[in-house]
């Protein structure tokens, strides 16, 4: 599982390298926001890395508490997609990602690729968008820094380090477009990288065909 687990890794990394050389993906909507310079408080390169930092003191006790894995939309719990809504993701892919029960069949491929936390982190960072409590939206950066973007944590996703150290920079005054950059470079990785695979795929083929011999057209 490690060897193909960073396959996988190396194969994200040149998918992102491809798309940095052939020019930036399109800018969000809402602009990430950015922080002054980094506190003196600030203890080592990686936000959360240092030993010494206080958010690590406590991260045990915060790991009881919370975790931003996204568990609502798993596949084993999902409703069958219908014929016309499978057909929909073969179109494109933002139409596979509109559709709940679609994220859930995807989701469920990219577990088969061990990838699976692209999709758990663009699912928190969509719901971490929607809060509005200040205090909040501290503690949930903190939580999704620390399941996503740290490199000590086993889901760490693939980013290059120009957003890295944007997430770093926004990470001292958190706000709800925090992981704005993050949440784009990881859906245009699933676009480019994992999508098409999945398309051509035995789970999605079996799946077309199942709905199609259930529903014969006339």
């Amino acid at each position: 599982m490690g060897s193909e687990r960073m396959a996988m890794r190396k194969r994200q990394m040149s998918v992102q390298q491809e798309s940095t050389a052939g020019g930036s993906a399109p800018a969000l909507q809402g602009q990430a926001g950015q922080a002054g310079p980094r506190g003196s408080n600030t203890c080592c390169f990686c936000w959360c890395c240092c030993c010494s930092c206080s958010w690590n003191e406590d991260r045990e006790e915060r790991n009881r508490k919370a975790s931003y894995d996204v568990k609502e939309e798993d596949c084993e719990d999902s409703p069958q997609p219908t014929l016309e809504e499978v057909r929909l993701w073969g179109q494109s892919f933002d139409k596979l990602m509109c559709c709940p029960v679609g994220r859930a069949a995807f989701r469920q491929f990219l577990r088969t690729e061990f990838s699976e936390e692209n999709m758990l982190f663009w699912l928190a960072c969509d719901e971490f968008t929607e809060e509005t409590n200040t205090g909040a939206i501290e503690e949930k950066a903190r939580i999704i820094y620390e399941d996503y973007i740290s490199i000590l944590s086993p889901k760490e996703v693939s980013l290059d380090s120009r957003v890295r150290e944007v997430i770093n920079r926004n990470m001292q005054e958190p706000t709800s477009h925090t992981f704005d950059d993050a949440q784009l470079q990881i859906y245009t990785l699933m676009q480019r990288d994992s999508y098409p695979r999945y398309m051509n795929s035995s789970a999605y083929k079996n799946l077309l065909n199942s709905l199609s011999e259930q529903s014969p057209e006339i």
